[in-house]
């Protein structure tokens, strides 16, 4: 498999889940703008899908796909059944635990989480009858992450891709046309997720069949290929959890701020996801597979050219996606989300967040680059020591910039703790030995740094003025904001040609 026609597979079913994401926000953001109800909704999503991200994305298929990868890869097809099999069963029952446990204990959860709410007695109430509502999510979406892994090791990369669609769907459908039939309407939001995650899980089940690997009841503790999983979980999800702490904290922080700020660095944090989910979780989640089979080869000098191809192909489009974000703030804010209650001040409000997180952009999606390398040799202890550092000092920029930045200290410590994470996790695989740079990077840098110049400028001049973009209907906005990121994507991409760049030069083969 070639894994640029991977890439660009993944990216392009990635980027239809995440326009739709922007549709499901146009809605939230008509109907129900930056509200006491939004950032009652905000934060109790939240809760399960930092669990989704700690415990299902994160710890456990950093766990499961490298052990996966080497079944397959020693084992026999009966084997590697009976370890999915075992993993399926365990994390079923842990995750109804969870789930039961969790739904209990709501108002505490809210209570730590957001510890502001408490001062409002309707907003507690609201959020945590919405978190009762969202936490059984978390039982579905963890088992369509273990679909994920399953199908990503047998390199079908297109259907994890395109899954997450399937929540905006609810969501749209939802807040579009059932929200006045709910008391109070956003409990439709709730709701939505709820449905959401079940369609998930079902859209994945036939795909699984066609390859012999849908999980059946076997609860089997002693089987070697779970017991490794379980090892490696321990530390992963403590690695894992360092960087949804840090969020978590913000959270914390952002719910004594004025009521808006939690719903403005939603909307700034899903503008950023976009080129973070379309380029950062598509580049890892392909690597992972081939570093993982690497490994297994103990095919060394493939495994650190795959590195090297990874880190490219994330500064070729990273660096300039953080420039167009930061340039384009206020263009893409009003043209997605002023419409209805979603005034002015939200507007300006949310640019100074988007414009913060995007300073670390660059630094978190290379961590979704770097973390596999570790992931892939079964190292899980060097990125939870990382990630320890970049908690504490994240924490400290907490309470340096908070005071006079507000809310866009929060977005601005974030994206500057995910480069020290970067930093750190790439110093760490030089020092191992486990990457080594292919010849040519400086002229790769210095070709990459002048074509985002020549970018940016020609952005800055033909954006117009704020006036315009405050004042302008959707229907002017929208093909004008389209204009503006393909006058940006072509301005890049002439001044790569012109200095030789091809398509060509960046494909690689997969690990077979």
């Amino acid at each position: 498999m070639n894994l640029l026609r991977a890439l660009a597979t993944v990216s392009s079913l990635t980027m239809v889940s995440r326009v739709l994401g922007y549709a499901r926000d146009f809605f939230i953001a008509r109907i129900f703008g930056a509200s006491l109800a939004t950032d009652a909704f905000f934060v109790a999503f939240k809760i399960p899908n930092l669990l989704r991200r700690m415990f299902a994305e994160g710890a456990f298929s950093q766990a499961f796909v490298p052990i996966l990868a080497g079944y397959r890869n020693a084992n026999s097809p009966e084997d590697t059944k009976a370890m999915v099999d075992s993993v399926s069963t365990l994390l079923f029952l842990a995750l109804v635990v969870t789930a039961a446990l969790g739904m209990a204990t709501a108002p505490i959860i809210v209570y730590v989480t957001a510890p502001g709410f408490a001062a409002d007695p309707e907003k507690f109430a609201l959020t945590v009858e919405l978190l009762r509502i969202t936490f059984p999510y978390i039982v579905f979406i963890s088992l369509v992450a273990l679909a994920a892994g399953v199908l990503n090791t047998w390199n079908r990369f297109s259907v994890p891709a395109i899954t997450p669609a399937l929540l905006n769907v609810s969501f749209i459908v939802g807040a579009a046309f059932l929200a006045p039939y709910f008391d109070p309407p956003v409990m439709v939001l709730a709701w939505a997720v709820f449905i959401g995650g079940v369609l998930q899980l079902a859209f994945q089940v036939p795909f699984l069949a066609r390859l012999g690997l849908l999980p059946r009841w076997r609860l089997d503790l002693s089987h070697p290929g779970l017991r490794r999983i379980l090892v490696l979980m321990v530390p992963a999800a403590f690695g894992v959890s360092v960087g949804q702490i840090s969020l978590l904290i913000n959270q914390v922080f952002a719910s004594f701020l004025q009521t808006g700020s939690v719903s403005w660095l939603y909307y700034a944090d899903r503008l950023m996801e976009l080129p973070a989910g379309v380029l950062g979780v598509a580049v890892g989640t392909i690597l992972l597979p081939s570093l993982s089979k690497y490994n297994a080869q103990a095919n060394h000098e493939e495994y650190a050219r795959l590195l090297d191809w990874g880190l490219r192909i994330t500064v070729l489009l990273a660096v300039p996606s953080a420039a167009g974000l930061a340039v384009l703030s206020l263009p893409l804010i009003t043209s997605l989300f002023h419409y209805g209650r979603f005034g002015a001040e939200d507007v300006w409000m949310t640019r100074q967040a988007l414009v913060a997180y995007s300073v670390g952009l660059v630094g978190l999606i290379a961590v979704k680059i770097l973390a596999p390398g570790f992931y892939a040799r079964q190292n899980v202890v060097t990125p939870v020591k990382i990630g320890v550092l970049t908690l504490f000092v994240t924490q400290a920029m907490n309470f340096a910039f908070i005071g006079p930045l507000k809310h866009a200290g929060l977005a601005l410590a974030i994206g500057l703790g995910a480069c020290l994470n970067a930093v750190l996790l790439y110093r760490g695989l030089r020092r191992s030995g486990a990457y080594r740079p292919v010849p040519g990077w400086a002229a790769f840098f210095l070709k990459i740094a002048i074509s985002v110049t020549g970018m940016v400028l020609v952005l800055w001049f033909a954006m117009g003025s704020a006036h315009w973009w405050l004042a302008a209907g959707w229907e002017r906005k929208i093909p004008s904001v389209i204009g503006l990121v393909i006058l940006g994507a072509a301005t890049y991409g002439g001044c790569l040609f012109a200095f030789g760049f091809r398509p060509r030069d960046f494909s690689r083969r997969a690990a077979a």
